[in-house]
This record gives structure tokens, sequence and C-alpha cells, in this order.
């Protein structure tokens, strides 16, 4: 280890809960960092109770034992034999509550989105949390106002957070997320051959594209809603002389709900579902798509923005933070979909089934331009710039602490 860096301590989500996206965050640094010359321990709850042979529910409270009691102890230990210029990076604000066991050391807490706290707080319509839910939130939300250093994916998560501070922090500064990943055009015959078979020639010519899971916010039901009516008002204007390109949904499984929609999709409609999509292939799908369709509700970030700008796929999202920040000048703009009037969706939706058709039939020029800026765009998020920054955070708070 160079001598003149701290050792970092990178707290995170443990391995047994239902998440990708945040152990591979935490990944992610843990290797940047080591990469750049630091000595990283990586500590979070170790499955104990939680690996015994008992029913799903049951071992979910097991890991809660795992997390809120055994990992607690573990942390006290360890933390005794700890350099004291050690960092400790805690990944994701959600882990709060074990933020003041580290609060009087140097640290930073990694905020993503604030999601559940507003939701449990009721600032989002709608969106109801049950009493145990809200409970847990408060919990968390006590935990993470013990910290003194923070680092926000976007503006949007930063005004959030200082929301929920009783006080303003020592440090908050924003830091984009960086690609994960080698995102970029992809030859159009080789991403056609990275696709499932019966999926080459219907998806040659083009398709609508979307990228989430079933999260509320993601928004699912109006991306299939905006391409029904994208479909409806092209077979109303052109008759059987409409040629609808397909719609393709890449992330969970959908819901029953979901399902019940798609399979109303009227002719001459087609979608596809992808699930558990490797990156070759979900690179393949940003460089085939004619347009990536975004209206989330809400985000923390919106990587499917950055992803599908640097592979040469024009965006159509929500206008509204963080997802404009995250596409600058570079995208084109929806209206967010209205929530509690089914009338006001309906206009919506045909709004944008206008818009996707108008991006459809864009001339070659303005389609080029168009890929260009978001091409431009998308090298804002460079990982290694992403990293370097981090770690220069990481260096500061330990300067800081040490005086040195």
């Amino acid at each position: 280890m160079k001598s003149d860096l701290p050792p970092l301590v990178v707290i995170s989500h443990p391995r047994f809960i239902p998440s990708l996206s945040m152990p591979r965050f935490a990944r992610m640094i843990a290797e940047g960092m080591r990469e750049r010359g630091f000595e990283v321990s990586e500590w979070t709850a170790r499955p104990r109770f939680s690996r015994l042979p008992v029913p799903g529910r049951a071992r979910k409270w097991l890991g809660y034992l795992d997390q809120f009691g055994c990992f607690p102890v573990d942390m006290r230990r360890r933390m005794r034999r700890t350099d004291p210029r050690t960092v400790f990076v805690v990944t994701d604000h959600a882990l709060g509550p074990w933020v003041p066991l580290v609060s009087k050391r140097p640290h930073v807490i990694h905020c993503h989105d604030f999601i559940a706290q507003r939701s449990a707080l009721g600032e989002i319509p709608g969106q109801s949390i049950r009493f145990s839910g809200r409970c847990y939130q408060t919990y968390i939300r006590r935990g993470f106002r013990h910290g003194r250093h923070f680092i926000s994916i976007s503006k949007a998560t930063q005004a959030d957070l200082h929301r929920f501070l009783d006080k303003e922090p020592e440090s908050s500064v924003t830091i984009y997320n960086g690609l994960n990943g080698d995102f970029r055009p992809v030859p159009h015959g080789s991403a056609l051959a990275n696709l499932p078979e019966d999926w080459r020639e219907p998806l040659a010519g083009g398709f609508v594209f979307h990228v989430g899971g079933e999260q509320w916010y993601k928004n699912r039901p109006g991306v299939v809603a905006g391409y029904v009516a994208y479909i409806r008002q092209g077979v109303a204007a052109a008759g059987s002389a409409f040629q609808a390109v397909p719609l393709v949904l890449v992330g969970a499984d959908p819901s029953p709900a979901l399902a019940q929609a798609i399979a109303a999709v009227p002719f001459p409609g087609r979608v596809f579902v992808g699930v558990d999509v490797s990156f070759e292939r979900l690179r393949a799908l940003y460089s085939l798509a004619s347009l990536l369709f975004f209206p989330s509700l809400e985000e923390g970030f919106g990587w499917p923005i950055a992803e599908a700008m640097a592979c040469g796929c024009p965006v159509l999202i929500t206008n509204a933070a963080p997802m404009t920040e995250v596409a600058g000048d570079a995208a084109e703009l929806c209206d967010p979909m209205p929530t509690t009037n089914t009338a006001e969706r309906k206009k919506w939706a045909a709004r944008v089934g206008d818009q996707i058709d108008a991006m459809m039939h864009w001339p070659v020029a303005k389609r080029r331009e168009r890929v260009e800026a978001g091409l431009n765009n998308a090298r804002r998020f460079d990982r290694e710039k992403t990293l370097d920054a981090y770690a220069k955070v990481y260096l500061n708070l330990s300067t800081r602490a040490t005086g040195c």
C-alpha cells in the first residue's frame, strides 16, 4: 500500500438479501480503490442464523438477527483493531443503522435515491407503505443523520438528503455514477448475432426499448401504454400499410397485470421480454434500438439513459430530475405520466405515442445529430473519473481527521 493512502473499510449490504445493484456497487468501489493503491477491507453481515434450514419468512427474520444483532458486535470488535486513519465507506445510506458506529471516525456515506424515505413520509401520492416499513425507514433515517460526510449520485438525491438531515453536513458532494461496463455502439451484424435466433429478424429494423424492473417508479405500465398508443395511432393514420416496430422490455419478469397489458397489445404490435440479459446482449440491444423509452416516475440516477447514449441510442425520458441531469440536452422529453387520473393518463399515452412515431421518422441528419449529442453526453460518466473522484474524497477525509 502507498504510505500516504489511508486504509479503507467498505461497508455493504449482506450478500443474502435480494439485491444485485448494491453489492455490485460496493464491489466496484473495493476493486477500484485497490487498483489505486488503497488497502481495502470489505465488511458486511455474515449469514449465521439466516442459513439455518427454515421456511422463507422465518429466514428473513433470522437475516435481521444477523444484520442488527451480530453485525454491530462484529463491527465494534473489528474497529478496535483498525488504523486511526481508516476511512469507513458506507456504500448506501440505507445502511444508516450502522452509521452511528463509525460517526466519530473518518467516514463517508454514499446516497443513491430517497424514494423509499419519501414514500414512507407520504410525499409520493399513491405509494403507501405498511407501518413496519415506515418504522424501518425511520430507523434508517435516524442512523444516517449521524453522518457528517456524504456523496450523492445526483443533485436531486443531494437535495433530498439535505431535507432529511437535522443539520448541515460537514461535507456533501455530488459525484455522478460512472458507467459500469464498456458501453459503446456495436456494429449491426455483430449486435444481431448476440440476440436469440427468433429475435433477430423481428428486431433487425429497430424497436422501442425499455430497461427496468417491476418497481412502480420504473413505470413499465406507462411504457406499454405509450407503445399501444403508438400502434393505434399508426393504424388509424395508415391502416394496414402501417409498419410498426416491436417493443422490447428488459429486466424482471412482468407482473400479472403487466403481462395482461402486454397480451392486449393490438396488432401489428409485438412485445419481446428479456430477463437476466447478459451485458453483451444488453449492449447489443441498445445499439440496435430505434430509441430508449424511459418514462420513469422517480429515479436516483437513471443508468439506462447514459448506457443507451453511450451505445448510440436516442432516448425519450421524463422531463424531471434526475433524468434530465443525466441526459443533459441530448434527450427528447415527455411529460411525467399522471398517476391518479385515468383520463389524463390516456391523454399522456397519446402524446408520447406521437413522440415515439416522430422519433421513428426522424430524417437521417437529425438522427445522426441526436446520436452524436448522446455520445458526447455519455462521456461525462466515465467510470475511472468517478472512482478518481471517490478516491480524492476518501483521502481528504483521512487528512482532515489526522490533520496531516
